[in-house]
């Protein structure tokens, strides 16, 4: 205000005493220096507006874009985060209507790798929304981490400093830390291995893995008994036919399968000669460290013993030249009310969970005579001539459990098949015996719907998963969970338990895996890298290795001791709903909505994890074989002792 009233008495003065051109010149330069101050707040108006990010980003898309090839790959890896967080800078500031206009203009270039972020973030429609929604509160609070070569570093520098976007780069120095490397750019273009997430979250995963964890098998173990008369029967098995050649030439003649094909004593030859190149992949298992138990562990029958000793002898070995049989069982006429299934150690029951909270369960072994007799309940002229009873003729293919008021989600058998768990959206896991075709016993801790629930390997405990974001581990004899495992930050939606039994592993929606302590209740590692919500989780039988599967059809496998990831993998094109090791543990089974079951190499996998010290992106992983139904996503997958891989999905009308 002083200003104007000193030039005010300066105009009044010179118009005082006739200084007419001198008046006129001063105010000439008065209204140049208001109209360029004006013309100056409208470009800082301009500069601070939506429009900036809209031009910085797509002046940054044109470079990229047009770089070279050997380094383009690396550039647009920094496009991703720089779209969402000015789309996220634009709501925050109130400009939702030319958020919602960026968002969609450069949507498509980042369908292909991001989908199902884009579609969570898509129901952003105001600032408020920033917060509650959990991935965009997790990209605004984290950092990107963008891992490229030190030339296509030095080329995104040159070209900030040149085109002086000061938006974009705000934008990368806030949101994005770069690792760069010297030498020259990575083969590979996709960026899962290259762009991550950091923050608290993963300074929390560093500080927790390094925890000490014993991954090794129990000692003293029930299979660690059987396993040795087995190896010292087979030895002198072995040594008997090396002693007396002429009597196993003599054997097929002689003994009760007579006139075997030639063809038939060469394959045996084959497979045998397999399963002593298989021995020594699979002593990974025997020669694994041993660990005492943290929880009371129930004791075997001798009948159970018996059986586990007869499985044994009859296992296969499997590797990459023997790949194992496979039995499926297919649901039909669900009507799309199958929400999970399950199959005992043994095959001989298959178990259902159904929408209108019915739980069902077949025995397979009697499956073919129910169908018999079901097929005559149509046909009343045919049925009167049988010899059927009454009652025999309505009777049901399946036993029918009742006692859930809301859709069953898991369901699950005890190691030898006596009793079956289920959880519900009711909040509650119900215990049943398949002997007495009755409910035991109904738990209640949870206080949303329980997603998984799983026995533990040897019996009587039991892990679930809930929506409450909590795990929890109980004993069947216990209406109350013995423990309570709290940190994931969104749904707990699997739970599995470690070979040892001293640990259990759980995936979330929050894209994360932990793996908990049963006697602390802490959690002693966090496995971060994938992409979407983690909907299956495997044991290696060895202790030493866990796969996850996800949302997205990625697996990825993790070492416990490192919490590393040894390999990634993108193979299937939908949900991975299920994971199996083989008993070995030198395949890995997975199951998808895909409709398609794949066995991949786990030995040369973790072979070639060991043997290379760098870190190396490549996926090492290899696919054995890939075995599509006709129209059936697979729902789960489950080893016998015996090595047969059981496998059970529902008929899908879509084909």
């Amino acid at each position: 205000m002083e200003e104007e009233e000193i030039q005010k008495a300066v105009v009044a003065y010179l118009r005082k005493k006739g200084f007419t051109n001198t008046e006129h010149a001063l105010q000439e330069e008065q209204n140049r220096v208001s109209f360029s101050s004006n013309s100056d707040h409208s470009v800082s108006r301009l500069e601070n507006g939506p429009v900036r990010y809209s031009d910085g980003y797509s002046k940054l898309r044109l470079w990229a874009y047009s770089s070279l090839d050997l380094y383009k790959h690396e550039l647009l890896r920094v496009l991703f985060p720089v779209y969402i967080h000015c789309f996220m800078d634009l709501v925050a500031g109130g400009h939702v209507h030319e958020a919602r206009i960026f968002f969609h203009t450069f949507r498509e270039d980042h369908e292909s790798m991001h989908l199902r972020d884009l579609q969570k973030l898509e129901g952003i429609l105001s600032p408020l929304h920033l917060e509650e929604i959990e991935l965009s509160r997790s990209f605004r609070q984290n950092k990107f981490k963008i891992k490229m070569c030190e030339y296509s570093y030095d080329l995104l520098l040159q070209y900030l400093q040149k085109t002086q976007s000061f938006t974009m780069r705000g934008v990368i120095n806030e949101h994005i830390d770069f690792e760069v490397s010297p030498g020259q750019p990575t083969l590979s273009s996709g960026d899962a291995d290259f762009v991550t997430i950091e923050g608290r979250k993963n300074d929390l995963a560093r500080q927790i893995n390094q925890k000490e964890i014993h991954w090794g098998l129990l000692e003293d173990s029930l299979e660690q008994h059987l396993e040795r008369p087995v190896s010292d029967s087979e030895k002198a098995e072995s040594a008997n036919k090396e002693m007396n050649p002429e009597d196993n030439k003599k054997r097929p003649l002689d003994g009760g399968k007579q006139g075997i094909p030639v063809k038939m004593v060469k394959k045996d030859k084959l497979v045998s000669m397999v399963g002593k190149n298989v021995r020594s992949e699979t002593s990974a298992v025997s020669v694994a460290p041993r660990v005492k138990p943290e929880l009371t562990l129930p004791a075997t029958l001798v009948e159970v013993e018996q059986a586990i000793l007869e499985d044994l002898r009859s296992r296969v070995q499997l590797n990459n030249l023997a790949l194992p049989s496979i039995s499926f069982y297919t649901f039909i006429n669900t009507c799309n009310r199958l929400n999970c299934s399950s199959i005992s150690q043994d095959g001989s029951l298959v178990a259902g969970g159904f929408s209108d909270s019915s739980l069902k369960v077949w025995d397979i072994s009697t499956i073919g005579q129910l169908v018999k007799t079901s097929s005559l309940q149509g046909e009343k002229e045919s049925a009167k001539n049988e010899n059927f009873p009454a009652t025999e003729e309505r009777r049901k293919p399946y036993t029918l459990f009742h006692g859930h008021s809301g859709p069953v989600y898991s369901t699950t058998f005890s190691p030898f098949g006596e009793f079956l768990l289920s959880s519900s959206s009711d909040s509650t896991i119900r215990l049943w015996s398949t002997k007495l075709n009755t409910n035991l016993v109904c738990y209640k801790g949870h206080n949303y719907p329980v997603w998984d629930v799983q026995f533990s390997p040897v019996g009587h405990y039991f892990a679930s998963s809930s929506h409450d974001r909590t795990a929890r581990i109980w004993s069947m004899e216990r209406i109350q969970p013995l423990r309570i495992m709290a940190g994931h930050l969104s749904d707990v939606d699997c739970v599995q338990w470690h070979a040892n039994c001293n640990y259990i592993a759980t995936g979330s929606s929050d894209k994360t895996v932990r793996l908990w302590d049963v006697q602390s209740g802490e959690c002693v590692r966090i496995f971060i890298g994938h992409r979407s919500m983690i909907l299956s989780l495997a044991m290696s039988p060895d202790g030493r290795y866990m796969a996850s599967g996800d949302e997205d059809g990625t697996i990825m496998m993790w070492d416990l001791s490192s919490g590393r990831c040894v390999s990634p993998l993108v193979g299937h094109s939908s949900c991975v709903w299920t994971l199996a090791f083989s008993c070995e543990g030198t395949l890995l089974a997975s199951g998808s909505a895909d409709c398609t079951v794949k066995l991949w190499d786990v030995t040369a996998s973790t072979r070639a994890s060991r043997m290379e010290s760098k870190s190396s992106s490549s996926n090492r992983l290899r696919l054995l074989k890939a075995l599509p139904t006709k129209s059936t996503p697979v729902y789960t997958l489950q080893f016998s002792r015996r090595n047969l891989l059981f496998a059970a999905g529902a008929l899908s009308k879509c084909s």
